[in-house]
């Protein structure tokens, strides 16, 4: 799949977001892109996560792992598509870790997912679970990468899309200097910030 072809389809689904947007990073940014949008869909999750599984075929993967929540629907389906099985780690007082009798061990080969990497951050946390149960970590794929660049792992990675869009830390963002409306879009925590919505 073509990235203008991921580009039509989050623009097709009114996934493609315009205003003024708190990131699960702490980060501020004009444009978002919601992949629950096409995510909804089973035919275009299967579409999108038979793409981005493709990249992996050849590394043996026996499990797949994500991030809640943005990464559970990609990581099952992906998981799906490689015949493996799918794990996802959450958080519990902000630290992210397997629950639910999640097990991963030694010898897994495990692919990390994610829905969009902003900063990489949510990924090296699990990257470092993962090894820390032993297990091998064979890449990371994600349906889109918006970190400019910035984003970079010691793995093999795919984005289906990359996209250089604009943050700003909360203390020099324009759109807050300008008082446009925040919305909380993501996933981590809810805001206690009344001035702050949540679509």
């Amino acid at each position: 799949m073509r990235p203008s072809e991921v580009l039509r389809l989050f623009q097709g689904c009114g996934a493609w977001l315009d205003g003024h947007f708190v990131l699960s990073s702490g980060l501020h940014s004009r444009e978002y892109l919601q992949c629950a949008l096409i995510l909804q869909h089973p035919t275009l999750s299967a579409r999108t996560c038979q793409a981005l599984a493709q990249r992996f075929v050849s590394d043996e993967v026996t499990c797949v792992a994500a991030p809640a929540l943005g990464g559970i629907v990609v990581g099952y389906e992906t998981a799906r598509q490689l015949g493996a099985r799918a794990v996802f780690a959450e958080r519990q007082e902000g630290v992210l870790q397997l629950r639910r009798g999640f097990h991963i061990g030694p010898k897994d080969h495990v692919l990390v997912v994610e829905d969009v990497v902003t900063t990489g951050g949510s990924v090296e946390e699990l990257i470092r679970i993962i090894r820390d149960t032993g297990a091998s970590v064979v890449g990371v794929g994600a349906l889109v990468d918006r970190s400019n660049g910035w984003a970079s792992f010691d793995v093999k990675y795919h984005a289906l899309l990359s996209l250089d869009l604009k943050t700003f830390p909360p203390e020099s963002c324009p759109l807050c200097k300008e008082g446009v409306p925040m919305s909380r879009p993501g996933s981590r925590g809810l805001s206690t910030d009344p001035h702050v919505e949540r679509p």
